[in-house]
């Protein structure tokens, strides 16, 4: 395997000053909000999100593993520490959607199976692809993950009405997305390189896995308003579409920092919304408490 560590850029120093931190947080999701806990009348934007969780565990590890594979690659001490960091944020995202995920099969068992193909996609991915693509297909997929952290961060009306549970866990998700976006872009620079190669490679990446994630997510959340018996449901896809596409607009913002991913000296950093990260550390502490605790509670 040969990499490209002769031509070693300099890190992006937004990267350089945000360090990401592993946090152990847990939350109190209750099974009979996981249909609705968006709270705006409607399952379906509440799907729309849970369906994406289906994806994050299995996701997480595939970035952890890809990651990991170049890590003893680098040389910079920092970035080293940071990709050790990116990997104990990412298991610790992994474990609470796995909560969080066990309560919509709970509901729905077909999203069992839903999980079970990301699986099986991103094993046959992981064992049948150089490591070069897994690294890029990651940065593709953490750069999805970073725009709608944003998204989520930047738009109260997201979760002003939610259950209060599902909506801490994904704005820690966020947060943390957040702190930890530029890193494993980091070890792509650190280990491909900023040449007309590498940025064919990353490029392709994303418009693969966009039309991967995408193409598998839609049709599996359609299938879940259905199972819930809102399929042709107006006032819930009124609804969907005011927070997806209309005044909330969801999805909508996130075409133009889609877009932006394909400028030959993009770094997610470009966009500093470094600001949200002066919360993170008081956010999660509210929720050290132990999963059991809050059950004996309820």
């Amino acid at each position: 395997m040969s990499t490209k560590t002769s031509t070693k850029p300099a890190r992006n120093a937004k990267s350089q000053s945000v360090m990401p931190v592993r946090r152990d947080a847990q939350f109190p999701l209750p099974a009979d909000r996981a249909h609705d806990w968006v709270g705006d009348g409607s399952v379906h934007f509440t799907h729309l999100m849970n369906t994406m969780s289906l994806v994050i565990p299995v996701g997480e590890r595939f970035f952890i593993d890809a990651v990991r594979h170049y890590r003893d690659q680098i040389t910079d001490p920092d970035l080293k520490k940071a990709a050790t960091a990116f990997i104990g944020q990412e298991a610790m995202h992994g474990r609470e959607h796995d909560e969080y995920n066990a309560r919509i099969i709970e509901r729905l068992p077909s999203a069992a199976v839903f999980e079970k193909r990301v699986k099986a996609l991103l094993d046959w991915f992981a064992s049948s692809t150089p490591s070069s693509m897994r690294l890029s297909t990651t940065i593709a997929l953490e750069h999805l993950t970073a725009i709608m952290a944003d998204g989520l961060l930047q738009e109260p009306r997201v979760s002003e009405k939610a259950e209060k549970g599902y909506a801490a866990l994904w704005r820690w998700h966020a947060l943390e997305e957040t702190e930890h976006k530029g890193v494993a872009y980091d070890v792509w620079e650190a280990t491909q390189g900023r040449d007309a190669a590498a940025y064919a490679n990353r490029a392709f990446g994303l418009l693969a896995a966009t039309a991967i994630f995408w193409g598998m997510v839609i049709p599996h959340f359609l299938n879940f308003v259905r199972q819930e018996g809102k399929l042709t449901d107006l006032k819930g896809w009124k609804s969907f579409y005011r927070m997806a596409f209309g005044e909330v607009g969801f999805l909508r913002k996130m075409a133009r920092p889609w877009f932006d991913y394909f400028r030959p000296g993009f770094h997610p950093w470009d966009d500093d919304n470094s600001h949200f990260l002066a919360e993170v550390d008081s956010f999660t502490e509210a929720f050290r408490t132990p999963r059991a605790a809050y059950a004996k509670a309820a």
